[in-house]
């Protein structure tokens, strides 16, 4: 009898262990079907999952890598960004579009016709996160964003457009808001972009791998369309690295740059949140919320 009371009391101990809010701070790995495989007649995506603490339901955003995929620093940052804004009240989706194609360890990077081509999909994939996301009870449907590194960041600004949800979706609206770390801005066309959603561009001034001046003078209509330079950063500004080459361009990470990155990402993100979610915000957090 006191074998079994201790077995049971041992279940459950690890049964609470695994419900805790504590469980909650580790990302949990998560597969989605890809709308638009590019490889084969079937793909599953792969990602991670951050829950904040509490019942919901919450905002949420998704996470796009660049160019090399899920390349350890690559990774680190993106769990970084999402371990912050997790612990701000959001859902985070880190997704790989790469790993699951077979794309991972940067063998796209030097490929520019490959990556431009990765835009298609890879936007597809964004908008399947979406629906993923949607069709969990803990996030507010409403309220998802997108974020992409670099190719990422492409992607990001493609599915702000106006068209993309009717391009690229199943029925979705647009995003709530998308925010494009260091991204090829050519995407945005010369001298102006039709939106579906309010965009935030956060770039380097010595990018030399995707030059900020691209992002520069492009009028958003539709939508408010925001464009950071900072002057001293080059590519990969918000990954932990030191200042070296990768495929014969300046890449590494600016502490301050980063810090400033992601109050400028959250105070977009919760000034794009829809009423009813930004009064849930301010009751979570205690602060009042000046929409955008």
């Amino acid at each position: 009898m006191t074998k079994l009371f201790v077995l049971m009391s041992s279940f459950f101990s690890l049964a609470l262990l695994a419900f805790s809010p504590l469980s909650l701070a580790q990302p949990h790995s998560v597969q989605l079907r890809a709308s638009e495989p590019h490889v084969g007649r079937s793909l599953m995506l792969e990602g991670e999952l951050f829950r904040p603490e509490g019942e919901g339901p919450f905002p949420a955003i998704v996470l796009m890598h660049g160019c090399g995929g899920w390349q350890p620093a690559v990774r680190q940052g993106l769990r970084a960004h999402a371990d912050y804004l997790r612990e701000q009240g959001f859902v985070v989706l880190n997704l790989d579009s790469f790993g699951p194609r077979h794309y991972g360890g940067g063998k796209l990077c030097s490929n520019n016709p490959a990556l431009y081509e990765a835009l298609n999909y890879r936007t597809h994939d964004a908008f399947d996160a979406m629906r993923y996301l949607a069709g969990q009870d803990f996030v507010a449907a409403d309220n998802i964003f997108l974020m992409g590194q670099s190719n990422g960041g492409a992607v990001a600004i493609r599915a702000a457009k106006r068209s993309a949800a009717q391009r690229y979706g199943q029925g979705e609206p647009a995003f709530r808001g998308v925010v494009a770390y260091y991204p090829w801005c050519g995407e945005l066309g010369r001298s102006r972009v039709e939106l579906g959603a309010p965009l935030l561009i956060l770039a380097g001034g010595r990018d030399n791998w995707v030059p900020a001046r691209e992002c520069l003078g492009v009028r958003g209509e539709g939508a408010p369309l925001d464009v950071k330079v900072y002057p001293n950063a080059v590519h990969s500004f918000d990954l932990d690295l030191p200042p070296q080459s990768f495929a014969g361009k300046r890449i590494g990470g600016d502490p301050v740059a980063t810090a400033d990155s992601r109050t400028r990402m959250l105070r977009f993100l919760v000034g794009n949140l829809t009423p009813a979610q930004q009064l849930a915000y301010a009751a979570r957090h205690g602060r009042e919320v000046a929409s955008n």
